[in-house]
């Protein structure tokens, strides 16, 4: 499960490539790992290694040591397209991140970010071009994210308003999944079905 998701203030990761894939974002060679944890150094890997395992020069944008603890990444457009695997969304929570910011993303890799605690925030063109800007001329400035008010906080006291899906954003708040939270149910449903009986014992043997 993820960590709840609470209001955070954090720098930000710019990688301005559009159309980047899930298998630019974790190679398929990785995707028998179980271990979610163990996904932050398959991040990118085939941007960020040499075959020998070493960084490459210079370092890809998450190696520099600036970026270290950085909750935000401000990406290109239709982001997270291609092939539908889980272990996209796994990695980048794995790194650090919380929060994408983009024009737009696939919509499977948008609802498994949704499945584990990583909040894909759409922005219009413009807003999403002047994000950028004020990266490139400070690239220290800090967004705070509030996923409970639904706003990111800007340099300047301005906020950016984000939709997202009630349900989800009640699954993140809480840091749990759709099964986390018919767990949490059990005993209602429990006390449901006690005082509703079947009125077919589908258990009853055929004689």
């Amino acid at each position: 499960m993820a960590e709840p998701f609470t209001v955070f203030t954090s720098k930000i990761v710019p990688l301005p490539a559009e159309n980047i894939d899930t298998d630019q974002i974790v190679p398929a060679r990785y995707l028998k790992v179980t271990d979610k944890a163990g996904l932050a150094e398959a991040l990118f890997r085939d941007w960020r290694f040499e075959e020998d395992g070493s960084l490459r020069e210079p370092p890809f944008v998450i190696d520099r040591p600036e970026m270290a603890g950085r909750r935000i990444m401000l990406v290109g457009d239709n982001f997270g397209c291609g092939s539908s695997r889980e272990h996209a969304p796994w990695a980048l929570t794995a790194w650090g991140v919380r929060a994408i910011l983009s024009t737009s993303y696939a919509d499977i890799f948008r609802s498994n970010c949704l499945k584990n605690g990583l909040l894909p925030i759409v922005l219009e063109g413009e807003r999403h071009r002047q994000l950028f800007e004020l990266v490139g001329q400070w690239p220290d400035a800090e967004l705070t994210v509030d996923l409970g008010s639904q706003r990111v906080h800007l340099p300047g006291d301005e906020d950016l308003p984000f939709d997202i899906d009630p349900f989800a954003k009640r699954m993140i708040l809480a840091g749990t999944d759709e099964l986390g939270y018919l767990l949490s149910k059990e005993a209602e449903l429990s006390a449901w079905e006690a005082a509703h009986p079947p009125r077919i014992d589908a258990r009853a043997e055929v004689g």
